[in-house]
């Protein structure tokens, strides 16, 4: 089913986390700390939404990750029920896509929940001050490229790498639930 992200809170700091990645380390927020804009993408492997954009969202790593953006990529869904999704899985699709950026394993689901995420995918951007300045969409036709028109993320990263701030105007993300475990 087919949810949005919440309206964002905007200037929220982003919380801590420390998870395990498909590189073999484990990584945390303050890992990052010189980078001077943060973007955490809630995504996964099975996603119909996240498959739709990944190889936008792969553009955008190689367009900002060589000025200073630094890009993670987190995992939350629960893993029995999706087991696509599962951490082996995660590394398969990690190679095979060569995402250029740390993909993290919420194994407990926590870090999804400090973030408040709602969906896949769910984007964050991070000021230097680690702040949040954007929450939303990639661009304005998750489905079709071709159909593009605006490209909110990019004027977000845009903006902020000019030491200004993305526009107060940002619109939901739409993608899949985050399947949560069941109690």
């Amino acid at each position: 089913m087919a949810v949005s992200s919440s309206v964002p809170s905007l200037g929220l700091a982003c919380p801590d986390f420390r998870l395990p990645a498909t590189d073999g380390k484990t990584y945390g927020r303050d890992d990052f700390a010189t980078s001077p804009v943060l973007v955490v993408m809630f995504i996964c492997n099975h996603c119909p939404y996240v498959k739709a954009v990944e190889d936008r969202f792969l553009a955008l790593v190689r367009t900002y990750a060589p000025r200073g953006v630094q890009f993670v990529g987190i995992c939350s869904n629960d893993a029995v029920t999706y087991p696509e999704d599962a951490f082996d899985r995660l590394r398969e699709r990690w190679d095979i896509m060569e995402y250029g950026f740390p993909y993290l394993h919420d194994e407990s689901q926590a870090v999804a929940h400090a973030f408040d995420a709602m969906c896949t995918p769910d984007i964050f951007v991070y000021d230097g001050d680690r702040r949040l300045a954007y929450r939303g969409r990639i661009d304005d036709s998750w489905r079709d490229p071709a159909k593009v028109t605006r490209r909110d993320l990019a004027e977000a990263l845009d903006a902020l790498l000019k030491g200004k701030r993305p526009s107060a105007e940002q619109h939901p993300s739409l993608g899949c639930s985050i399947k949560w475990k069941q109690d």
